[in-house]
């Protein structure tokens, strides 16, 4: 692939609005002091893309925004970052996803979206076939964020990638119309990796243990499904693996926002590199570490050396 980019990454770029620590039970009519308010992209695909581009990898993403000064500032930090622009489409009339996300005083959060930003405007046909050539790897992040991109067109891309020769990966969200695995069936048996968090899986599946959820990937044809934990880490499962990958425990919590999409990044690294998949969890759970420590999703990652520090903690 030109430039080297061999990792591709379809999803979405937004910008986000962190704010907080909120107390949103506060939140009515006035104004609510927060220690910090502030701008920076984020968007799953993206924010896969920028820890990538930190880690050292070429990475090409596909994506969609519109012709305004959000658009503007997400193309300026992915060509500051190196990522690859050539199949961000930019659409005339069309507002870039921006994003409010209310921090919360233990770092989690939650969302204000925009229910018409050019996330939502998202089809099939922006994923041309000549973007997967020369790539090594794919990643579709994330099941359920895109209205258009329904089962029957999220099997007919995992079909295409992986007819290509790709390694297959996806993340996901909450499903929003109480999708089960078995609608997603025709999807997930291309699928070499998964990576949804607990509560994702467990909506999915309709199990609430992380061993069963993951065998119900599994019998959908998943062949490796790496369930995210939060503070616990990772549950990675597949027919010849089960392991329980603990987190990086000397991370000081201030902000969750990106963490799974840090995790994602760096466990794309560690395939990119030829490392076994336990160890490309270990990786992630590094990078998802770094993530947390910053104001913003994945500013905390910084460079390679400081992940793979790290890593090599948690391998010890």
């Amino acid at each position: 692939m030109e430039n080297g980019s061999d990792i591709v990454i379809f999803g979405a770029a937004i910008l986000d609005i962190p704010a907080g620590p909120v107390d949103i039970s506060l939140l009515r009519a006035g104004s609510v002091p927060a220690d910090r308010i502030t701008m920076n992209t984020g968007g799953d695909a993206l924010n896969e893309a920028t820890v990538l581009a930190k880690l050292g990898k070429p990475v090409r993403l596909v994506s969609k925004v519109g012709d305004d000064m959000a658009g503007r500032v997400i193309l300026d930090h992915c060509r500051q970052y190196g990522i690859d622009t050539e199949h961000i489409l930019v659409e005339p009339g069309l507002d870039t996803g921006v994003n409010v996300v209310l921090v919360h005083p233990d770092g989690e959060r939650s969302f204000l979206t925009n229910r018409n930003g050019a996330l939502r405007r998202i089809y099939r046909e922006d994923l041309r076939g000549e973007v997967l050539k020369g790539a090594r790897i794919f990643c579709f992040a994330s099941i359920f964020v895109f209205p258009w991109i329904g089962k029957k067109e999220l099997a007919s891309i995992f079909k295409d990638a992986k007819a290509g020769g790709l390694i297959l990966c996806a993340d996901m969200t909450k499903c929003k119309n109480r999708e089960t695995v078995q609608d997603l069936r025709e999807a997930l048996l291309y699928l070499d990796y998964l990576f949804p968090n607990l509560e994702e899986a467990q909506m999915v599946t309709g199990k609430t243990d992380p061993d069963e959820a993951a065998d119900a990937f599994l019998e959908c044809g998943v062949k490796t499904v790496v369930i995210k934990l939060g503070q616990k880490g990772c549950l990675i499962k597949s027919k010849d693996i089960r392991a329980l990958v603990p987190a990086y425990s000397d991370a000081v919590c201030v902000d969750t926002t990106g963490a799974g999409d840090a995790f994602a990044a760096g466990f794309l690294y560690g395939l990119s590199e030829g490392m076994p998949p336990v160890e490309c969890a270990r990786f992630g759970n590094a990078a998802a570490s770094a993530a947390i420590e910053e104001f913003g999703a994945v500013v905390g990652v910084r460079d390679l050396a400081q992940v793979y520090e790290r890593y090599e903690k948690l391998v010890r």
